[in-house]
């Protein structure tokens, strides 16, 4: 039997940002859930943050709450993975191997940035002139005591 923890978010409002200390794995995923709740069709998410920094466990918890049950993985040399959800469907983006916007295009990526589903990316500051005016910005810090600062910008939790 698998025992859940208690996890506690503790969030202030700053300068129209929210900012989010985790302190484990397991609080970087449920912020994920909590942004993933607050989708919509259409909703374009930011993640950026150094390697190691918890984008692709912030991409679990919002595929947790959009219903998708296929295991997460870094899309960092497929580039995009697509995801089937219960509730939405979801695009997770790796840009981090892409030189800039002329690439992006090639692949077919602005597509993706202005359809009904939800599509997280990383490393998204390679495409920051293509994104939509609504895109949410969750950005990942890495404190000395390991805890993660996360900075939200374009939705409220």
């Amino acid at each position: 039997m698998m025992m859940t923890k208690h996890v506690t978010i503790i969030i202030t409002k700053k300068d129209k940002r929210m900012v989010i200390i985790s302190k484990s794995p397991e609080e970087t995923l449920a912020v994920g859930k909590r942004i993933g709740a607050k989708c919509k069709p259409g909703t374009v998410i930011s993640l950026r943050g150094s390697l190691g920094a918890g984008k692709t466990v912030i991409a679990k918890g919002v595929a947790e709450a959009l219903g998708i049950t296929e295991a997460i993985v870094s899309p960092t040399f497929t580039l995009i993975q697509e995801y089937q959800g219960a509730k939405l469907r979801m695009y997770h983006m790796d840009l981090y191997r892409l030189s800039g916007t002329d690439e992006f295009e090639m692949i077919g990526g602005e597509e993706m940035l202005y359809g009904k589903a939800v599509t997280l990316i990383e490393w998204s500051e390679k495409i920051q002139e293509m994104l939509p005016k609504t895109t949410v910005y969750v950005n990942l810090d890495i404190k000395p005591d390991q805890d993660r600062v996360i900075t939200i910008e374009g939705m409220e939790l």
